[in-house]
């Protein structure tokens, strides 16, 4: 008899070890938020996600999928637990957003000064020939714009974007202008690929917690973690040391990577 009880202990422990590990899904081409130095994912996103349910008593399992767009799917269906995204409606009827956003994030155009983009308002982009990754979304009114004129050509790889925006093949990347300005300073060509002021948008990169996940309930715990982090300045002490470390690391020799 005590031999069954001590089975179904163990039994009992493995569920709840296992009910302890969050699935946090990356797609890591955004430095320095998330990025791959080729055998792991580094950067703010990682860090933050990591030490933030650590604290609640998780164990984070980082699920790295093909693009964007396959996150946010595996997000919505459950079958991973947590994203860093922007808030939008469609993604709200999936994915519960935490209320203390991790970064404020200002989007930009990115164009070729060889072909000159005029930007003042959201309709002057219909002209133009745009390029962005699978999945990304900066607001319902460019959302509306792109559905409505079909002038974007969707990839999956960032490298690949600017490399046609340098070739003359697309007029203009959406990027955030922080992670935009580092895929600039070492790329090939990269001299005539600047930003234009006038920002596209400000947004929020929030924790997301898929509805159909059991963290969806301790989005009070989660919230309240998150702005003890916010107000001790580790976000931004992550941030910053994530762009140092990716600049290290473009920098290397390729034979030391």
């Amino acid at each position: 008899m005590t031999r069954w009880v001590c089975l179904l202990a163990l039994l009992v422990a493995g569920h709840a070890a296992a009910a302890d590990k969050v699935r946090y899904c990356d797609y890591p081409v955004y430095p320095p938020i998330s990025w791959s130095d080729g055998k792991q994912v580094r950067g703010l996103a990682p860090s933050v996600v990591k030490n933030l349910f650590g604290q609640l008593g998780y164990e984070v399992e980082i699920v790295v999928l093909g693009n964007w767009k396959r996150c946010l799917l595996d997000a919505a269906e459950g079958r991973v637990d947590v994203v860093l995204a922007y808030s939008t409606a469609q993604r709200e009827q999936s994915m519960s957003f935490s209320t203390v956003p991790v970064l404020r994030e200002e989007v930009a155009l990115f164009i070729n000064r060889q072909h000159p983009v005029t930007f003042e308002q959201l309709d002057d982009l219909a002209h133009y020939r745009g390029g962005l990754l699978f999945g990304e979304s900066y607001g319902v009114e460019f959302d509306r714009m792109v559905a409505r004129n079909n002038n974007i050509e969707w990839v999956s790889d960032s490298h690949q974007n600017f490399g046609k925006l340098v070739r003359g093949r697309i007029d203009f990347i959406t990027q955030e202008r922080r992670t935009g300005q580092l895929y600039v300073e070492n790329l090939p060509g990269g001299q005539d690929i600047v930003a234009l002021p006038k920002a596209l948008s400000v947004d929020y990169l929030r924790v997301a917690v898929s509805r159909r996940s059991p963290l969806a309930t301790r989005m009070p715990d989660i919230n309240a973690q998150l702005q003890r982090m916010v107000d001790a300045g580790d976000i931004e002490r992550w941030l910053n040391e994530s762009e140092v470390t990716y600049r290290d690391m473009i920098n290397l020799p390729a034979d030391a990577q």
